[in-house]
């Protein structure tokens, strides 16, 4: 007997892909304008970003690692290229792991080691890694079916299952 399972944890509501990268662009533009207040645009967006992950029921160990960067950010502001260097670096690998934002991930870890060879300029770094993000969130956005936030696809055998 032949069973065929499909998973998909790639799952994201169309509310959530709004929010992070109205959050994201929102943060990369103020870090743009005024790349002084650094500590408070990168410290506030990861506690905004962990808060949501909160509220849209991320696991626990997801989202408190952007809550806890926030903090150290707000607490140790010398060591800010550091903290960031480690959270994208963090966050470009689980980009790189999952299929949709490969290249993303990709340019995430060239963020985070340019921010490592230079942090001087991490403002402009930072400003850059957010709008790209926010930008890739809003065109994976449009791209999918307006019909809804995913494609169902129905079984062709009636023993197979469809888990989403």
């Amino acid at each position: 007997m032949y069973q065929q399972f499909q998973v998909n944890i790639q799952y994201k509501t169309r509310e959530r892909r709004i929010l992070n990268a109205i959050l994201a662009l929102a943060t990369g533009v103020l870090t743009l304008i005024y790349p002084n207040f650094l500590y408070l645009f990168a410290g506030g967006y990861l506690i905004a970003l962990g808060l949501m992950f909160l509220y849209f029921k991320t696991p626990a160990v997801i989202a408190a690692f952007p809550i806890v960067t926030g903090i150290i950010i707000f607490l140790f502001l010398e060591i800010i290229p550091i903290t960031m260097a480690v959270f994208l670096g963090f966050f470009g690998l689980i980009l790189l792991m999952s299929f949709g934002f490969v290249f993303m991930g990709i340019l995430t870890l060239i963020i985070a080691a340019l921010i490592v060879a230079n942090p001087d300029s991490i403002a402009y770094l930072i400003a850059a890694f957010l709008l790209l993000f926010g930008i890739t969130n809003l065109i994976k956005l449009f791209q999918q079916p307006s019909g809804g936030d995913r494609q169902k696809r129905k079984p062709k055998d009636p023993n197979e299952i469809i888990i989403e």
